[in-house]
């Protein structure tokens, strides 16, 4: 099973593919582009046309070479159908402790969203070994640094918001264990083969 504790050992980027919006009829073609270009986890947001369809999609398409799942992820119900359709990663904007001890019950990679000490140790209580600082431009790498000093060394702490090629490394220089990108990967109107070319420039930067 593809989990974020085999990929990142096995050495794929660490790098959240961010799908908000996107349709079902042109997931397959997306998620295919950033695959071949090296990227392993992709997100679908709730707030996309017919998220579902398009994870389900995705993960019996992918789901063996790679970690699917869903974003803006909100409440119990929403964690249940993820977990239906197969996909293993769930990512929230906030750290929702009903929300994220679902996620870790079903057996799913939880990302969840925090900004303060205070929500990053309510995620940790709830089940969680990773988290997103969100939105990561507000606040800046040495917010993410300043955290990571005091939160357990096992807890991955990703940026997520305002991160792109440019930028992607100097997270990962202040203790990021990886990052997440939206529009710096895909917005609603871009083709497969504009995703691919950004992909390949974010994975380029990363290896660089």
């Amino acid at each position: 099973m593809v989990t974020l504790d085999t990929l990142l050992p096995a050495g794929a980027p660490p790098v959240v593919a961010i799908l908000r919006g996107v349709r079902p009829d042109e997931a397959l073609a997306i998620a295919a582009a950033l695959i071949d270009a090296g990227i392993r986890l992709i997100e679908v947001p709730l707030n996309s046309p017919d998220p579902f369809a398009s994870i389900a999609l995705i993960q019996d398409a992918f789901g063996g070479q790679a970690l699917i799942g869903a974003g803006t992820v909100l409440d119990v119900a929403a964690v249940d159908q993820l977990a239906a359709t197969g996909a293993r990663l769930m990512v929230t904007p906030n750290s929702d402790a009903s929300v994220i001890a679902r996620g870790v019950g079903h057996g799913l990679d939880v990302l969840p969203g925090f900004a303060t000490a205070t929500e990053a140790f309510v995620a940790i209580k709830a089940g969680a070994r990773r988290l997103k600082m969100f939105p990561a431009a507000t606040f800046g790498p040495a917010h993410l640094k300043a955290l990571r000093d005091v939160l357990p060394r096992d807890i991955g702490l990703w940026a997520v918001g305002g991160v792109d090629a440019d930028n992607a490394r100097t997270w990962l220089g202040a203790g990021a264990q990886g990052v997440a990108l939206g529009g710096a990967l895909y917005r609603p109107g871009l083709s497969a083969a504009d995703v691919a070319a950004r992909a390949k420039a974010v994975v380029a930067e990363l290896q660089a």
